[in-house]
């Protein structure tokens, strides 16, 4: 027996190809996928962003900002929550001509040690989502490209702040992330759970284009009972990691 998910083609364009609906604009190489709606809002205002377009879906408009930092233009979005809203809406922005990537957002841990804010640069995803085998032919995970992390790395340790280069664990299901799934998950190496990873960095590597990810330690799935910990509260980790997203993305 074959499965729907393991059946696609990968080499055929698609009816709906983003490069034949979405023209390309005037837009900056460089972008920041960012998950903190808050501080995308805060660096909208105080920096006066310009607007360069609104990838509107059924939900509302994903708008992708455009401001300068350090004479040098730079993009920044919200994708939303989910691997198929983040995948779609990064492949438009590549549509519309960005090509560098660099992607901010928090995580569950799986490791108790990992306090809130500890930054761990995803140098791979477990592909326990359904996104990344429209893109990529199956295997258990798909690797982090170098350029990414490199970038990240270089930023990070010229500024003196510590970090973790490690696996996740991409999901669709947050609410099935059962004991047993997560001991399995641990084993394998994975020290944090998302729902997103796994498939951006398919849609990157399927596009040719660098992309690379740094999450900031959140809730805590560890211990025997969940611990939210606070962890979307945390507005200085959140505002920080935007600018070093930002400057690596533009080191890239």
């Amino acid at each position: 027996m074959t499965y729907p998910l393991l059946e696609h083609d990968y080499h055929t364009e698609a009816k709906i190809e983003p490069s034949r609906q979405i023209q390309p604009r005037d837009v900056p190489e460089c972008a920041v996928i960012c998950f903190f709606r808050e501080v995308l809002e805060a660096v909208s205002a105080g920096r006066q962003a310009r607007l360069l377009a609104r990838n509107t879906w059924e939900d509302g408009q994903h708008p992708l900002y455009e401001i300068e930092h350090e004479g040098q233009r730079v993009a920044f979005f919200h994708p939303g929550v989910g691997a198929a809203m983040a995948a779609g809406l990064l492949e438009e922005v590549i549509a519309l001509g960005c090509r560098k990537f660099i992607v901010c957002g928090g995580a569950g841990v799986l490791e108790k040690d990992l306090a809130v804010g500890k930054l761990i640069l995803v140098n791979a995803a477990l592909r326990d989502e359904g996104v990344s085998y429209h893109y990529l032919p199956p295997a258990r995970s798909v690797e982090a490209q170098p350029e990414g992390l490199r970038a990240l790395e270089s930023v990070l340790t010229r500024r003196g702040i510590p970090y973790l280069s490690a696996k996740t664990w991409t999901t669709d299901a947050p609410y099935r992330e059962t004991p047993a799934m997560i001991t399995a998950r641990r084993a394998e190496g994975c020290v944090t759970v998302e729902m997103e990873a796994a498939a951006l960095m398919a849609v990157a590597r399927y596009r040719d284009v660098r992309l690379g990810q740094v999450l900031y330690a959140g809730d805590d799935l560890s211990s025997e009972h969940w611990d939210n910990r606070g962890w979307q509260s945390r507005q200085d980790i959140r505002e920080n990691l935007f600018w070093l997203a930002v400057e690596a993305c533009l080191r890239m």
